[in-house]
This record gives C-alpha cells, structure tokens and sequence, in this order.
C-alpha cells in the first residue's frame, strides 16, 4: 500500500509514511504533482513533494484553530462538506503533532469499526 519516499524529501515525509503505514485500509492514489490517500474511498489526505507540504482533512473548528495560532505551519486549503481542510508545512511540524493530524484526518474519514481497531495510541507508538 505505502510505498518508502526517498530520503532526500527529510524526515517529516518520513514520518507521515510511517503514520499512513500504521492505519489500516490506506489507498494511495498519484497523479502528476501530488499523491492523494483514503480510506474506503473517503479521500482524507494529499501530499505534494515538490512543496514538502500536505493537506489534512479535519473539523472546522480545528482547521481555523490551526491556522490562527501558527499561520507559519498551516494554511487554509478549503471547506467542503462540514470539514476544513488544512494545509501543513511539513518542516514546521514536530513528528508527534503530525501524527495526531493524520489521525484525526484518518478518523473523520474512516468508518467506526475501522476506527474501533486502530486507536491512536497504536500509532503512536509506532
């Protein structure tokens, strides 16, 4: 599913493969300039190389919350359907924080009994 990016994209992009290895049911789709992730066909994830950034589904609550406090890490990508997306600067981040955003992008788009069997506590400790 999760293929390994090469080490010259750092150690932030590393870590969000290793978070995305650790959910279950992750498809990756690529296109050109950017690969995209979902769960059970609920897209919550997109990660662009070129500008070592990524986009997360998340409330919007949380969304805004993000961006107000570190304008410098996030950026508003768009809302659609009652969600936020944000966008993350993959070098401002601490590989713990990220983690919890991929969750939680993860968990809004998976189904319950998916979410039931991989806790954030298992990702963590991955």
């Amino acid at each position: 599913m999760t293929r390994t990016v090469p080490a010259r994209y750092g150690g932030r992009v590393q870590d969000f493969e290793r978070v995305l290895g650790a959910l279950a049911d992750v498809e990756r789709s690529e296109a050109r300039d950017y690969s995209s992730f979902s769960v059970r066909g609920k897209r919550f994830g997109y990660y662009w190389p070129r500008t070592r950034t990524v986009g997360l589904k998340q409330t919007i609550s949380e969304q805004l919350a993000l961006v107000s406090e570190r304008p410098d890490v996030f950026e508003i990508q768009f809302t659609t359907g009652g969600f936020g997306w944000v966008v993350v600067y993959l070098d401002g981040i601490e590989a713990d924080e990220l983690a919890e955003l991929i969750y939680e992008a993860w968990r809004l788009s998976a189904p319950e009994e998916l979410v039931a069997e991989v806790p954030f506590t298992r990702i963590a400790r991955v």
